[in-house]
């Protein structure tokens, strides 16, 4: 049988249980398909006879030395064989459970798999716990091949046992696979022609059940997604780069980035070494491309058409692999990174715990162990955009990071809407139709020194919190600054002269448009906020929107949310050289105060 011409690509993620026989049947088909290499086969077949082993198939793909001392695959392999028009890209992964990790990050990206079992052993820890996690990361087109018939004399009652008992299992996690396929990939049963030695199995072979597979919707008839990987300075020209996940673009095609709800249009579209720049681009393609607009985005930010944006929230629930060494914790902060963006978040709540090898054994606890599947509601603290992984998968799961380590990998399942989903859509509808003046936001911090930001001083004693806040003012402006203190007082004695008390909603939506507007010039605005809860603060932060927001509060007891943490009796002066600190660290002011220099405002990260 000889390899073809590919007109379509299908990666296929190769699972199961350590000896089960993955990379046997990895190599059963590069050979049964010819395509190896020339001369690839021999090779390894004489590096086995100087080494005094029988030859085995795996041996072509376990590349790494000591993968054949201990007869394990380690890393995650991508190997590629051609068949009837079609490309199979095999996504080698990991079977022995201390290589979780690398099974779960080379299966998020499979458009089917197939899982091996042992006919002999049958039915692992493993095999159960690798189908729930296809199952977990949204793999809906399952195989599973009952490998190493050989070993139980091709008898049909061993085979239907495996069969019944994986089946069983799958229809417990709403798992239906395709088909089961009795094989031997040593002898090449069933793999590439069908096997003479199983006549009561008439079903396709492994090879043909491949063919069977079928992509999902074609990724460049997706809605369009482009994360920004970085924003770069070329000349006068600003240039967005980033790697279109889903969807396709043109020049002229109106974008809106979320969740900064900032919009412009395609004035070009850059490419290295061409010619002719090109006037399209679709999934799959890594490009640059300028605006007619000089809107401010940075990375992160996720392009779209005006027709299919992602969600935009900050409360989602989703289903998690934990790997980290540190059990997570319900309350504990974790950095969630989804696409190109990275934002602190929160886990809300862990509903339930599943022992993926007995999967009536369900927990209900605040922490989740390594190797444990959890269903959990999870928060960030700044808005994101993102998808529910069954209508998007690339915007649809991420991983969280513990420390500096990845620790875990999830799906979204489940958007959780809040209080604040109104004010969302309003500040969407307002940014949408924002009529933009001649001097843009680079050019006013260019021209300042430093960007704006709004710090609102929380908690504590009132006569301290104001005290705080006027002090912080006029340091900042002592310094060169542009700032200004905005009491809310004073909107309520004019703006909000015709409020009733009750009606705190509306007021604080009014205080958060009017933040807005002074932050539009260019401003740090200081505010003194007492009397409110947390919710409220984050309305505010929902209605100015990407401008950073930085939270000083008062007090013992502080929320994780909360950027700096002042105690009950640090003195003024102290408090607002923290606070000027923090505005620092975060890129919102020039390093040095005092000091007149060129702002390059492409250059910032919240």
């Amino acid at each position: 049988m000889v390899a073809t011409s590919a007109t379509e690509h299908l990666s296929i993620a190769l699972v199961g249980h350590v000896d089960h026989g993955k990379s046997t049947l990895l190599g059963r088909l590069y050979a049964d398909t010819g395509s190896l290499p020339e001369g690839k086969l021999e090779k390894v077949q004489a590096i086995c006879r100087q080494q005094g082993k029988e030859f085995e198939y795996a041996f072509l793909f376990d590349a790494f030395l000591e993968e054949q001392e201990q007869g394990i695959t380690i890393d995650t392999a991508r190997t590629f064989f051609s068949w009837q028009d079609r490309q199979y890209i095999i996504i080698d992964a990991p079977g022995h459970k201390e290589f979780l990790k690398n099974m779960i990050s080379g299966a998020a990206r499979a458009d089917a798999a197939l899982l091996v079992i042992d006919a002999d052993e049958g039915v692992q820890e493993q095999s159960k716990r690798h189908g729930y996690l296809l199952s977990l990361l949204g793999i809906r087109q399952i195989a599973v091949v009952v490998n190493k018939m050989d070993l139980v004399g091709y008898r049909e009652e061993e085979y239907r046992q495996v069969e019944e008992e994986y089946q069983a299992f799958l229809a417990g996690i709403h798992v239906t696979p395709e088909r089961f396929v009795p094989a031997s990939a040593k002898l090449g049963d069933n793999i590439a022609q069908p096997s003479d030695r199983m006549p009561w199995y008439n079903g396709p072979t492994v090879l043909e059940t491949l063919a069977r597979f079928h992509k999902e919707t074609p990724p460049d008839q997706a809605p369009l997604r482009l994360p920004l990987q970085d924003v770069y300075k070329f000349d006068a020209r600003r240039i967005l780069a980033g790697r279109l996940t889903a969807g396709a673009l043109r020049v002229g095609d109106r974008l809106v980035f979320s969740p900064s709800n900032k919009a412009a249009r395609v004035k070009s579209i850059e490419a290295f070494h061409v010619d002719r720049p090109p006037a399209s681009a679709e999934a799959g393609q890594s490009i640059g491309l300028t605006l007619e607009e000089q809107i401010f985005v940075e990375r992160g930010e996720i392009a779209s058409h005006d027709d299919g944006a992602p969600l935009v929230g900050r409360s989602f629930r989703c289903n998690l692999f934990w790997m980290g060494r540190r059990p997570l914790t319900t309350g504990a902060e974790y950095a969630l990174r989804l696409a190109t963006r990275e934002v602190p978040c929160q886990v809300l709540a862990v509903h339930r715990i599943i022992d993926a090898a007995d999967l009536g054994a369900q927990e209900l606890r605040e922490t989740v162990r390594r190797n444990e599947v959890a269903e959990l509601s999870i928060r960030t603290r700044s808005p994101i955009a993102f998808d529910r992984y069954a209508d998007l998968p690339a915007t649809g799961r991420f991983v969280l990071v513990d420390e500096y380590d990845v620790a875990g990998g999830g799906i979204i399942t489940e958007v959780l809407s809040d209080e604040l989903e109104d004010l969302r859509e309003e500040a969407r509808r307002r940014d949408r139709s924002w009529v933009q003046g001649e001097v843009w936001p680079e050019q006013r911090a260019e021209h300042y020194g430093h960007r704006a930001a709004l710090v609102l001083v929380l908690g504590g004693d009132t006569s301290y919190q104001e005290a705080l806040a006027r002090r912080l003012e006029q340091v900042l402006v002592d310094d060169g600054r542009h700032a200004y203190f905005l009491e809310p007082d004073n909107l309520r004695a004019g703006l909000d002269a015709d409020m009733v008390a009750a009606d705190r909603h509306e007021v604080v939506r009014r205080f958060g448009e009017v933040a807005r507007l002074l932050l539009d010039t260019g401003l740090i605005v200081v505010c003194p906020l007492h009397g409110l809860e947390d919710e409220d603060y984050r309305a505010v932060q929902t209605l100015v929107h990407p401008v950073p927001v930085l939270m000083a509060r008062i007090g013992a007891g502080a929320p994780l949310e909360t950027d700096v943490r002042l105690g009950d009796d640090v003195p003024v002066e102290d408090a607002c050289g923290r606070i000027v600190e923090e505005l620092k660290s975060r890129s919102l002011l020039a390093l040095a105060l005092n000091e007149k220099r060129r702002f390059r405002y492409a250059n910032y990260s919240i």
